[in-house]
């Protein structure tokens, strides 16, 4: 059994052509079929190319799961329900992370949109998660504020930092700042001088 093939059908049936589609020669046409009509990655709507990628995803993994797709500011946001939805976060929203990224992909790639981020949200995980990072960042303001010294948070992802970027914007006492390069980049909250 080739594995190649496997994985090529298994993307394909989630809306994802195969990884070497640029180097391969397009199928030429059945005899007497007319002219093959390209799909122009501009003329399709962003939310139905996301929508159509997830629900073909979510059905291979729980098909109880539902898919609800509306446009945000600047994002595209998503929202799966359904019985065992937050199972699907994964160990720290890792495998949130991971749909995320491919839906990004799929849209990028399909609608020609790399100007819109995805923000997917699971069972309420995002919802929370932001909650808990919000009350994090107003206790660590009041620690900086009372102490004067800066505090460096772990590395985190930039949605994650962005939260605590927002949640501090007007905060009198501090200000926020992130610092480092790729995975190791991390939020430092310092006094407002």
């Amino acid at each position: 059994m080739d594995n190649r093939t496997n994985l090529d059908d298994y993307l394909a049936g989630l809306g994802i052509a195969g990884a070497d589609e640029t180097d391969a020669p397009p199928p030429a046409p059945e005899p007497g079929a007319g002219p093959v009509a390209v799909p122009d990655p501009a003329a399709q709507d962003p939310r139905e190319v996301l929508e159509r990628f997830l629900q073909g995803l979510t059905a291979r993994i729980d098909p109880g799961l539902a898919v609800s797709v509306r446009e945000g500011e600047g994002a595209l946001e998503v929202d799966m329900t359904g019985e065992s939805a937050a199972r699907l976060a994964g160990r720290d929203g890792r495998t949130l992370g991971a749909i995320e990224v491919l839906a990004y992909t799929v849209l990028a790639k399909q609608a020609g949109r790399t100007d819109l981020r995805v923000r997917v949200d699971v069972g309420g995980f995002r919802k929370r998660q932001a909650d808990t990072l919000r009350k994090l960042a107003e206790r660590l303001a009041v620690q900086v504020a009372k102490s004067g010294e800066p505090h460096e948070l772990q590395p985190m992802p930039a949605a994650d930092r962005r939260v605590l970027h927002l949640a501090l914007q007007d905060h009198p006492d501090v200000t926020t700042e992130s610092v480092g390069e790729g995975a190791a980049r991390r939020l430092v909250i310092k006094p407002r001088r």
